[in-house]
């Protein structure tokens, strides 16, 4: 593989200079964070993909919520919020049905809640990224094709059953890769979000798949890859992170004793994409612009992480 060095440097940066931002809010310290104009201005995820807003509420909204759910329930919960990947939709199915379980989901009153809301203009699925919008099992709306999915998955496949008995993350994201309307990227959210919680306890580094975003940074920070595959470029930080902070004189924080994981170095190469559309725009991909400028949100979060990771009482090191 090729470099290309100022790029590649510039990823070790981002990571170092976007966790220090985090640090600096979660210890309730004033604006400005960072002297990055940059990332002062644009909103960029966390180096940690597990402390980002969204992961946050799944942990303690959907698996960590002080309810003792069976892994079908469990897995039911993770799959149905991450598809819509909206809080107030979630709240919403709450709000009309008092807890979500399979025991109690049916597709037709779902449907109509969910139908409710679109009709007086309520976004129901989060922008973050487009979940497949293709009429897979012959229904107009978006949201009725996913209701139908779940019932394919939880109630004819079962597939509940087959996941708990993969022995890795690999094999469940083939699993659910199978079905219509999931993909690559939304295969490898789903395990990802699957292993937060106990049902599991797959290896979270033996395995990774490069979203879009991901590849376009890949391919800035890289002239060429030589014989290595996206996913062998992604575990190639994972496995160098250490001795390039170290290289970089960049003092990087972890959270607990845990380094940034495939998903994180693979989510940063997508964050990094964005980043460079303004410090370096010579480098052109098939996006130029940052969508959205960072908006401080005025509720504090009280961060939480798996149990099994073992790091909730000394987050940093």
């Amino acid at each position: 593989m090729q470099k290309r060095q100022k790029i590649y440097d510039l990823y070790w940066y981002f990571a170092y200079e976007r966790q220090n931002i985090f640090l600096k809010k979660e210890k309730g310290l004033p604006a400005p964070w960072t002297d990055d104009p940059i990332l002062r201005e644009y909103k960029f995820c966390n180096s940690y993909r597990v402390n980002d807003r969204v992961s946050q509420y799944l942990l303690k909204n959907v698996i960590y919520n002080g309810q003792n759910y069976n892994s079908e329930d469990m897995l039911f919960r993770i799959i149905l919020f991450k598809l819509f990947n909206k809080e107030s939709t979630w709240e919403l199915l709450l709000k009309n049905f008092g807890d979500i379980t399979l025991k109690n989901f049916n597709i037709k009153k779902y449907s109509k809640v969910l139908t409710e809301a679109i009709n007086n203009k309520i976004s129901i699925y989060n922008d973050a990224y487009i979940s497949c919008a293709t009429k897979a099992f012959g229904y107009n709306h978006k949201h009725d094709n996913h209701l139908a999915l779940l019932d394919k998955m939880f109630n004819q496949d079962k597939i509940q059953d087959k996941i708990i008995k993969c022995q890795t993350m690999e094999e469940a994201f083939n699993i659910l890769k199978s079905y219509p309307l999931i993909g690559n990227f939304m295969a490898y959210q789903l395990v990802t979000d699957i292993n937060y919680s106990n049902v599991v306890n797959w290896s979270e580094n033996e395995f990774t798949i490069a979203g879009p975003g991901s590849i376009r940074g890949i391919k800035k920070c890289f002239e060429n890859k030589g014989n290595m595959t996206n996913e062998d470029i992604i575990k190639y930080m994972y496995n160098h992170q250490d001795e390039e902070f170290k290289r970089l004189h960049l003092n990087f924080q972890r959270i607990g004793n845990r380094p940034l994981q495939l998903i994180d170095c693979q989510n940063i190469f997508c964050e990094l994409d964005k980043y460079l559309r303004k410090a370096v725009p010579t480098l052109k991909s098939n996006r130029t612009h940052i969508k959205k400028k960072y908006t401080p949100k005025k509720d504090k979060i009280n961060y939480i992480y798996p149990p099994k990771w073992h790091i909730n009482k000394q987050k940093t090191n």
